[in-house]
């Protein structure tokens, strides 16, 4: 029995058809049967459980079904699994605002705890273990709706192979990677300066900052001599507040004016600290006086200063934002000419924010005679967290550290040689690869103060007298994991050693998200716990990602495979753009110009959403157009109108449809004079093809295509 084709097809309910269609036939479900050379394996990205999904999102994940379902018809088995990040900053804050709670770690588990109906407006403090309970809640009913989406999208994925980065598997492997990088010294634990996020309260990667242009003002500032010879220095600052925390005066070793200063000491405005004045080639003689002061810790420059030329450490900004209590008579902190007068004066700042205490100390200085004129205003840039509110400070702690190049070069170039050996689509975005590499300045932080993620699997012992040996710390053996070290003990102790002299102590902190991401992989894979699954899909075959994040998720899955592997992680990249909104602006969730895919779907179907993506290049950013997916949406209806209408130029409608138009005798065949008749269009150059085409690797620029691999 032939299949008809309906007067007046309709597409509404497609979707849910061939959805229901695909699971209940398993259609896209992995053969595990496959050899590796048969496998087409995806690294597919874990989007962000915190909120709704983006339409930039749904658009790079198009490109991505699209390059599965092309190597499908090529004949080869794909492996298509789905995951979901779930741990980390965003779903700590969204969780925070929905249910209107604040964790607070020092409180007992409360067994009977349940969220306020609504948020108040003081949010109810909870311990960690209720905490993580409900982000597991929310994460659990955002991914649902996410799965959803993805299949109304008809993304062609095997929902069998699902995981999360916070599930037991995800951080079984993220545990393991960790303690073996640890075994052949590739992690490493420090206290040093750490750029820090007064209101999330955590450290913050390099690769998490973003500069942000602010107000400022310079305030020039006199600073006697400790001599009580010659005039003061004069020097020019945009942080008067952390005149507390000066441990030097620095100037260019070349530059003439401060030649006979080197060596000598001046007094602190306020404090009358006596600090030396020294030479480094950082110091700029164009910039403000040409001398400046080192604090600990302004900026980044400071702690080179401070490193370099060895100096004290005077932290006064503590991790909460707000200057912290100083006894000032205490000899070891900063020997003071007046500690009585230094103590006043700090007496004044302490407990306040930065800038609480910044508008103070110019009150301060200005009444003293120490603030040389009136504050200059500029505008500055200045370093934030990329989810932050406030600027960040500086502050000294204890984090993990895994090595990246930073200070390495042999690595650096081996990591670089990595980049080289992966295909790039579009090729030139191995710059901004090699560019991140090469800029590097530090090892990768890897370690935050927060409350869900991966823990880090260790514990401290604690000695007679209280003290906690951070240099050896605890290792628990791999078949144990994975492990929470504030509930599980470590072999040979018991719950009631927990902070106790003679026992031990859990690692407080948990692994940064891109630490388990970088990993998705292996995640993915299934590394370990199938080994011969791990082996017809690793190395995979193809990482689709953001250019943005070619810094953070890129580069740090590069470093894993590298140290564990020895190899790349993947063969390709399929680099996206952006989307932009009609005035050229980019879309995003903080700036409130970003769209939902669920309304696009549910007004142009999930064809002429996927017919605008499919336009859009690897690489390029894309402009929103709800005209395109208009067209896309007409497309099928329109195909299938002109399957059941007459056929154009006959007076009868054909008694069957032609298997092929080269083997038609009707007047609409390409045998025709009708046919004949027509001008044939011209072809493309194979620098356009769309995504459908597989152009040649030779052809150059065709690499940015979403099929050219």
């Amino acid at each position: 029995m032939r299949p008809t084709v309906p007067d007046k097809p309709a597409l509404e309910g497609l979707e849910e058809k061939w959805t229901a269609r695909w699971e209940e036939q398993s259609t896209f479900r992995f053969d595990r049967t496959r050899t590796r050379q048969e496998i087409f394996a995806i690294d597919t990205p874990p989007p962000t459980v915190s909120g709704t999904l983006h339409v930039g999102s749904a658009y790079s994940y198009t490109h991505t079904d699209l390059v599965a379902r092309f190597r499908r018809m090529r004949g080869q088995e794909v492996y298509y699994p789905m995951g979901w990040d779930d741990n980390g900053l965003p779903t700590e804050r969204r969780v925070q605002n929905h249910y209107g709670v604040l964790c607070d770690p020092s409180l007992p588990y409360d067994p009977d705890f349940r969220p306020p109906e609504k948020p108040g407006k003081q949010p109810v403090h909870v311990s960690r273990p209720n905490f993580v309970e409900l982000c597991h809640r929310l994460t659990a009913e955002d991914e649902q709706a996410f799965e959803a989406v993805w299949r109304r999208l008809g993304l062609s994925v095997d929902w069998s192979l699902n995981y999360a980065t916070i599930d037991a598997r995800s951080q079984r492997a993220s545990q393991r990677a960790f303690l073996r990088n640890l075994a052949r010294g590739e992690a490493y634990q420090a206290e040093a300066p750490t750029l820090w996020d007064v209101d999330f309260r955590t450290a913050v990667a390099q690769a998490e900052l973003e500069d942000r242009e602010v107000p400022g003002a310079y305030h020039r500032l006199r600073f006697p001599r400790a001599s009580g010879d010659g005039p003061p220095v004069e020097i020019e600052t945009t942080r008067p507040e952390l005149i507390p925390a000066c441990v030097a005066l620095v100037a260019h070793p070349e530059d003439s004016r401060y030649q006979p200063l080197f060596g000598s000491e001046v007094l602190t405005p306020l404090f009358r600290a006596r600090v030396p004045v020294v030479a480094h080639t950082l110091a700029d003689p164009e910039k403000g006086s040409g001398i400046a002061m080192i604090c600990t810790f302004g900026d980044l420059t400071d702690v080179t200063w401070w490193r370099e030329l060895q100096l004290p450490v005077r932290g006064v900004v503590g991790h909460d934002g707000r200057l912290r209590t100083v006894d000032w008579s205490d000899p070891a902190w900063a020997p003071s000419d007046d500690p009585a007068a230094a103590q006043r004066a700090y007496d004044e700042l302490a407990g306040k924010t930065v800038r609480q205490a910044q508008a103070r100390i110019v009150e301060l200085l200005r009444d003293s005679g120490e603030l040389v004129g009136d504050p200059k205003p500029i505008t500055h840039p200045v370093k934030y967290f990329e989810k932050g509110d406030r600027p960040l400070e500086i502050v000294t702690s204890r984090q993990w550290y895994i090595r990246n190049g930073g200070r390495d070069a042999a690595l650096r170039e081996a990591l670089i040689a990595r980049g080289k050996e992966l295909r790039w689509h579009p090729d030139f975005m191995r710059v901004r690869y090699e560019d991140w590499v090469n800029g590097l300045t530090g090892d990768w932080l890897i370690s935050r103060q927060r409350f869900f993620g991966v823990p880090f699997p260790l514990w401290y012992r604690i000695a007679g007298d209280g003290s906690v040996d951070y240099a050896r710390p605890l290792i628990p053996d791999e078949v144990r994991l994975p492990i929470d070290p504030t509930t599980d003990v470590p072999d040979g102790y018991t719950e009631d050693q927990r902070n106790q002299p003679g026992g031990f102590a859990a690692d407080p902190d948990v692994m940064d998200t891109w630490a388990t991401s970088s990993v998705t992989p292996q995640i993915g894979g299934f590394w370990e716990d199938d080994p011969d699954l791990f082996a017809r899909v690793f190395p995979m075959d193809l990482r689709p990602q953001a250019h943005d994040i070619i810094r953070t998720w890129l580069f740090a899955t590069v470093v894993r495979a590298h140290f564990e592997h020895g190899s790349l992680p993947w063969s390709d990249a399929a680099i996206s753009g952006f989307i932009y909104d009609p005035d050229r602006k980019k879309m995003s969730k903080s700036k409130g110009n970003a769209v939902t895919p669920i309304d696009l779907l549910e007004e142009f179907g999930s064809d002429g959403f996927r017919y605008w993506s499919a336009s859009g290049r690897l690489g390029a950013d894309t402009t929103f157009d709800t005209a395109q997916m208009r067209v896309g949406r007409r497309l099928p209806s329109s195909c299938s109108t002109r399957r059941s209408s007459p056929c154009r130029g006959s007076r009868t409608p054909p008694t069957t449809w032609p298997r092929s138009p080269n083997r038609s005798t009707g007047p609409c065949s390409r045998t025709s004079p009708r046919w004949r008749r027509r001008r044939p269009r011209r072809s493309r150059p194979t620098t356009t093809a769309g995504p459908w085409s597989e152009p040649s690797r030779s052809s150059g620029r065709s690499a940015t295509t979403i099929s050219s691999w």
